[in-house]
């Protein structure tokens, strides 16, 4: 069984972020930069599935060469080799694509729901399309029993349990496994697993930034005393409007 495990290069959530060039480009510096926390689910369940049942787990990110050491990190954690696609990742329709060109011939092709940077959570349906494959998401449980993949599903209210054959694409999320810490052992080997570096299909733009805007600075916060319920209520009426 082969899977194919999408990673994205993203700020950690503790990361300043910033812009440079009148806002138009995101600023890379002093920032650190992880696995996807959603990959990391889809990847941990792979390494999970590669264990129990015997599969190969190859990891792909569409990226530059400082994506390297998160793809390192990966194989560190488990998988056996890795592809990047040498390429900025400027839509989802471009990923989507980069990711549909190379998961031809895998049994199961694993992502996170989305990513934390752009947060789209469309990649793994249009790669689903593109494969000509079923995809779902967001997976929250996925067990195989010969070429049937069991899933459940978070929706609206509740949760949907579904079965479906291989091939087949999904988007993941907590608690379909556990984060997984890379041992020294891992560490070492990863140094010397196989790295395979493409250039990109070729493939129209739909989308082009033209400028990104940072959220609006939080507000002074008003104290009102314990003793003036009335003068809370009116403020909350007329000037927070939540009322």
């Amino acid at each position: 069984m082969k899977i194919l495990v999408c990673i994205t290069h993203v700020p950690d959530t503790t990361s300043r972020i910033s812009f440079t060039d009148n806002n138009t480009r995101f600023d890379t510096n002093g920032v650190q930069f992880i696995i996807g926390p959603y990959d990391d689910y889809a990847l941990a369940r792979a390494v999970e599935l590669k264990e129990k049942m015997g599969a190969t787990v190859t990891v792909l990110n569409v990226g530059g060469a400082e994506t390297e050491p998160t793809i390192r990190k990966a194989l560190a954690i488990g998988a056996d080799d890795a592809i990047r696609v040498n390429a900025e990742p400027t839509d989802s329709f471009f990923v989507a694509s980069q990711i549909a060109e190379h998961a031809k011939g895998f049994d199961l092709v694993l992502m996170g729901r989305e990513s934390i940077d752009y947060n789209g959570g469309v990649v793994h349906a249009m790669v689903g399309e593109m494969l000509g494959v079923p995809s779902f998401s967001p997976v929250m449980k996925l067990d195989i029993e010969g070429t049937a993949v069991k899933m459940a599903r978070e929706i609206e209210g509740g949760k949907e349990y579904l079965e479906a054959s291989l091939p087949l694409v999904a988007g993941c999320q907590e608690p379909i496994a556990e984060w997984k810490i890379p041992n020294m052992r891992g560490i070492m080997s990863a140094k010397t697993k196989p790295l395979k570096v493409v250039e990109p299909k070729a493939v129209d733009k739909n989308v082009v930034v033209q400028k990104f805007e940072l959220p609006a600075p939080k507000g002074a916060v008003k104290m009102i005393p314990a003793d003036q319920m009335t003068d809370l209520v009116n403020r909350l009426k007329t000037e927070a409007k939540v009322l």
